[in-house]
């Protein structure tokens, strides 16, 4: 686990790798209830939690995953550093299992030590929409919301928020 996380932060990311399967099954049958209503729940309530969480006190998305890059991240972050696409790619990114471009490693390359991001202007689009919570149909990409609760200490409190509304 990061040190550098608040202890609020680590209390929830643990409890969200302790609760992990008790998470997914819960909210599969949320979603079986009713999805439109389980979207509106997590759009709510991840307004509701960034309000206060402040990211760059965390940054664990930044040190501990890659996004995915797409071609068009890649022209844009390239031209912004005034390099080459295929000189980026080679450089910073690799192919993983799905044959999605993503990082060579972790921490982000563009991760200052302030957690600030050196290219946060042109960054890709995974991490604009990063944590994903706020998706107008969330319930679609489930799995990967389950898997930001062990990375995002805000996920983790919205899907902890709203199984303890059920």
């Amino acid at each position: 686990m990061n040190n550098s996380l608040r202890n609020k932060d680590q209390k929830s990311l643990s409890e969200a790798k302790k609760n992990r399967k008790i998470f997914r099954k819960k909210l599969n049958q949320l979603k079986k209830q009713g999805p439109k209503a389980l979207n509106l729940q997590f759009n709510d309530l991840h307004d509701k939690e960034f309000e206060t969480m402040d990211c760059l006190s965390c940054a664990n998305c930044c040190k501990t995953t890659s996004p995915i890059f797409r071609n068009a991240d890649i022209n844009r972050i390239a031209k912004h550093l005034r390099v080459k696409a295929g000189s980026f790619t080679e450089k910073y990114l690799k192919l993983d299992e799905d044959n999605d471009y993503v990082l060579q490693q972790s921490p982000c390359s563009f991760l200052n030590e302030d957690n600030t991001c050196q290219i946060y202007d042109v960054r890709p689009l995974a991490c604009r929409e990063y944590p994903h919570t706020d998706r107008k149909n969330v319930t679609q990409i489930m799995d990967l919301t389950i898997r930001n609760t062990t990375v995002c200490p805000a996920v983790a409190r919205i899907v902890k928020e709203i199984l303890s509304n059920t």
